[in-house]
């Protein structure tokens, strides 16, 4: 029997996705270690391997396909814990990368500070040399000021460098040559520069871009040949890919030379997964919200695509990729809740993590936690916890009364309920970040629950949104690592090409995007993939002229070399009217062109989501008992049936209160909703309003 795999390493837990040739589905979850991830990628196919009492060797024979999210490069950036960095750039313009775009975040916060760049000053080198507005050299590299600057870089243990030339987006030349040098003189150090990384106009997003490329390029292209050398001498055989931050896989060696695109590696296949479960029931449109041990992220999901942004800011720095527009806060199972100078409550973004843990993970941790206080309030059931361990919850009571109760005067209970209250809260501002921010109101979309977590919270998080429909999908604690198996190869180019719509020069429009489309065809090739599974998608970036920030719309080639602009000109009036609130489409306002992008797809074939056996609506073949717990709407104790999850089929119907649990998840179905289980065993939730009404999406 063959399988694939998709492997989701996180901040606490590394989730596992199995699907097997005879369409057979399992999950599984083991610690995560943050010392050296691939120690937990391993030690989940040990688990593999033992559930279905083969050696590793042996499972590893029978694998043809693994798909691996990792965040080896983000937990390189947030913990500033990246290769010793050398930036090549113009001279006079070294400090771009500390300047930025010269705009305070925090405008009337005196003592705000400036983020601390990736690379000292001293380390920021400008070369001689300059290239004008249109590509046109002004005054030629020096050579020497390059050989000069890598002599310093030798000098104090550099591993990577980056280069990034002013206008180097139309002209190359002079980035190529400096690249050369770099590679006769150090060859072992990582390279990432900016007409390959990001040929575009803005100095600061290229710069920044190329140097974060740079800063975490060495711990990528590490981890992935020690990971890649393990699963060689267990006898690997099949196709390692690695997830990216748009949402596609690619080749570790295509990641490898281009490391920022995996800085949200780890999430990015969550709203893919979405999608497929969603669809069973006639739409693809959803709010994703994943909730694990020590992030919450939420994603959009329209017509069945994710929603995405052409840059963002990791830890404050830019990064201006393709990238799924997700947005991320400190809210995990392993969030930490403390009082502030105030005397008020807060959960979070500090993270007890995997190691030591919450209190109740019996493994050192002392400070009060959300998943202590699901334990205190009655939602885990301590002897059968997911993570292949018993809870402690006597731990868990005395950390939320000496770290929450105590300060503030509360009983445990109180203080537990409390800090159940106030990550919802945070969670639910998450969630209007990517809906009400930007013009869309989240009561139209269906709420998809991921994450071990997620399904805890997530009716009271409907409840403050006022969203009537949830929807738990049946591998809902590892839905990203579903989603890398549903993935396709995918990789993003961008060209700058500025200029009014109405002056466009046609030809040069198209031979570029053919250009681009070429480059994607060779990648996709390199992969595997037959011309028959490509795909290329081209999107136009544009602005009102005069206007700062740019909106992205979908084109086609043949509407380019056909000259009709006309589709592309009309999707950017509506699109800017939604985001914005207003167009100028009457007046007669002209466009411009800045940027122009391809996306180049490669399909996979997809594993299917098996079915679940049918039932009547009585859920009482699945009951286990019942356990008292905390009702939010009552605020207070009650005794509320337990369901086995995985004996719950097809057609059952579950009133609340409730506690549905399974072996990685246990989802809690509030007062004011009702859970009905679907053909694919997910868990579909309404509010009990909604159901009266025949509403619902």
């Amino acid at each position: 029997m063959k399988f694939k795999i998709g492997i989701d390493v996180g901040g606490t837990f590394t989730d596992l996705f199995l699907w097997s040739e005879a369409g057979e589905v399992r999950t599984f979850k083991t610690l995560s270690t943050p010392e050296d991830p691939s120690v937990g990628f391993m030690n989940g196919l040990t688990q593999i391997a033992e559930s279905f009492g083969i050696d590793l060797e042996t499972l590893a024979s029978r694998i043809t396909t693994i798909v691996h999210g990792t965040t080896v490069t983000t937990n390189a950036t947030l913990t500033r814990n990246g290769a010793k960095t050398g930036l090549l750039t113009t001279k006079g313009v070294r400090d771009a990368l500390e300047m930025r775009r010269g705009i305070r975040e925090r405008q009337y916060d005196n003592r705000y500070q400036n983020v601390e760049p990736l690379v000292p000053r001293y380390l920021r080198c400008g070369v001689d040399e300059r290239l004008d507005a249109q590509g046109q050299v002004v005054r030629p590299l020096d050579a020497d000021d390059v050989k000069e600057a890598l002599d310093l870089f030798k000098a104090e243990g550099v591993e990577a460098v980056a280069v990034c030339f002013m206008n180097s987006y139309f002209n190359a030349e002079h980035e190529e040559q400096a690249a050369r040098i770099v590679r006769e003189e150090m060859p072992e150090a990582y390279l990432s520069v900016s007409s390959t990384t990001l040929p575009t106009v803005r100095f600061y997003n290229r710069v920044s871009t190329t140097t974060l490329g740079a800063y975490v390029g060495p711990i990528l292209s590490s981890y992935l040949e020690s990971l890649t050398s393990k699963l060689a001498s267990l006898g690997f055989g099949g196709v390692l890919l690695i997830m990216q931050s748009n949402g596609g896989v690619a080749l570790p060696g295509i990641v490898s030379q281009h490391a920022a695109t995996t800085l949200l590696s780890g999430p990015a296949a969550g709203p893919c997964a979405a999608a497929a479960y969603t669809r069973a029931h006639g739409t693809e449109d959803c709010i994703v919200v994943d909730m694990g041990g020590t992030s919450f992220d939420a994603s959009l999901v329209r017509d069945g695509h994710a929603a995405m942004r052409n840059e963002g800011d990791i830890e404050r720095l830019r990064v201006a990729l393709p990238m799924l527009a997700i947005t991320t806060i400190g809210a995990g199972g392993g969030s930490i809740g403390w009082t502030d100078d105030g005397g008020l409550l807060r959960m979070g973004p500090q993270s007890a993590g995997a190691a030591p843990g919450p209190a109740c993970y019996k493994k050192g941790g002392q400070r009060p936690t959300c998943t202590d206080a699901n334990v205190v309030l009655g939602y885990l059931d301590p002897a059968s916890f997911g993570g292949g361990f018993a809870l402690d919850a006597d731990l868990a009571r005395s950390a939320i009364e000496v770290g929450i109760a105590r300060p503030l005067g509360l009983t445990v209970q109180e203080a537990a309920a409390g800090m159940y209250r106030v990550i919802n809260t945070n969670m639910s501002h998450g969630v209007r970040e990517i809906t009400i921010k930007v013009g869309l109101d989240p009561r139209e979309f269906p709420l998809v629950v991921a994450g071990g977590a997620g399904s805890l919270h997530a009716c009271m998080i409907a409840q403050e949104l006022g969203i009537p429909t949830l929807l738990v999908p049946s591998t809902a604690s590892v839905l990203c690592a579903a989603g890398m198996l549903l993935s396709d190869l995918q990789h993003d180019y961008v060209r700058s090409f500025v200029s009014r719509f109405t002056e466009i020069d046609v030809a040069r429009l198209g031979r570029m995007i053919d250009e681009m489309q070429r480059e994607g065809e060779r990648e996709l090739q390199r992969e595997g993939m037959a011309k028959d599974q490509m795909e290329f998608e081209v999107m136009f970036d544009l602005r009102y002229v005069k206007q700062y920030h740019e909106v992205t719309v979908p084109t086609s080639l043949q509407a380019v070399l056909d000259g009709d602009l006309g589709e592309a000109a009309t999707r950017f009036h509506a699109e800017h009217d939604r985001l914005y609130g207003y167009d100028l489409a009457a007046e007669g306002t002209d466009l411009e062109l800045i940027n122009v992008r391809v996306r180049a797809i490669g399909r996979t074939p997809k594993p299917t989501l098996p079915p679940v056996e049918v039932g009547g609506e009585s859920p009482e073949g699945a009951r286990k008992g019942t356990r008292s717990a905390y009702s939010p709407e009552d605020q207070e104790f009650v005794e509320m049936p337990v369901y086995d999850g995985h004996r719950l089929q097809a057609g059952n119907r579950i009133g609340g209160p409730a506690l549905i649990e399974r072996t990685d998840t246990t989802i809690f179905v509030s007062r004011d909703f009702e859970a009905s289980i679907d053909e694919l065993g997910s868990c579909l939730i309404r509010s009990r309003e909604s159901s009266l009404a025949g509403g619902g999406n």
